[in-house]
């Protein structure tokens, strides 16, 4: 690492039926960081070196693995978000909240450049809160809807192809 700290970053995130878990990933921004906003926008100071490549090969999600094995998340289903944003959910987006969160879904796939996509608005949150996370949530129900083994199969292949 290229800053001091701990190889883990842990934070609060809501999952199946509102229960709060703590998901665990790869720190890749410097100590205190999220003191000044949970979103990353565009080229964020406080992401590190080995941090931009981390997180440009998602490679910091690998210790959600843990979360997996523990039973907080599954491989596909719903991004867990964290309670800020959640306790801004419809009570049709809170129907998200029905299946255990994933480490991929539909959304991850659209959105895998979402902070360069932030990094284009004035106002980063209202963008998020307002466009951004209402389309995810809406394509978290369409997931719920058309959950099959083989739907997840091929996220799991489209996320991969993404990432590569």
């Amino acid at each position: 690492m290229d800053s001091k700290g701990g190889a883990f970053f842990s934070q609060t995130r809501v999952g199946k039926d509102g229960k709060h878990f703590q998901l665990l990933k790869f720190r890749t921004m410097r100590p205190a960081s999220e003191s000044k906003g949970q979103l990353t926008v565009g080229k964020d100071p406080r992401i590190t070196k080995v941090g931009h490549t981390l997180r440009k090969y998602k490679l910091d999600e690998i210790p959600q693995l843990f979360n997996i094995l523990k039973g907080d998340m599954s491989v596909v289903g719903p991004r867990p978000e964290v309670p800020k944003y959640v306790a801004l959910y419809n009570e049709e987006q809170k129907k998200v909240l029905a299946v255990r969160p994933g480490l991929t879904d539909l959304a991850s796939i659209e959105y895998i450049n979402e902070n360069e996509v932030l990094s284009k608005s004035t106002n980063p949150e209202e963008t998020y809160i307002k466009e951004i996370m209402p389309h995810k949530l809406k394509l978290n129900l369409v997931y719920i809807k058309k959950q099959s083994f083989f739907f997840d199969l091929q996220l799991i292949f489209r996320t991969i192809k993404k990432i590569i």
